[in-house]
């Protein structure tokens, strides 16, 4: 099998414990246990992280960015969910 033949995963590491994953690129395997192994080999080489999600490519559904104003601006006339016009109380250190 050649590389392009091969199902293509998405990587992503989080580098310290605590912090969200991040993408880091992509590699090509014959299956995720492979993948995974690939992705230690490629991204982790200086132990840049602590975990490594692999996920085929073929699985990630995505928004358009050609239907981004129509797809994200429906939450914009919902003022409840914007906390602009709260007041907070004074007696309150960390909010």
């Amino acid at each position: 099998m050649s590389e392009g033949t091969l199902p293509l995963f998405e990587v992503f590491v989080r580098a310290k414990r605590g912090l969200s994953h991040v993408h880091v690129g992509s590699v090509h395997a014959s299956d995720a246990a492979m993948a995974v192994r690939n992705a230690r080999d490629l991204y982790t080489r200086r132990q840049e992280g602590v975990s490594i999600w692999v996920v085929a490519a073929s699985d990630i559904v995505a928004s358009s960015p050609d239907e981004k104003d129509s797809f994200f601006d429906p939450a914009g006339d919902k003022i409840y969910r914007h906390p602009t016009f709260y007041e907070v109380p004074e007696d309150v250190e960390y909010l």
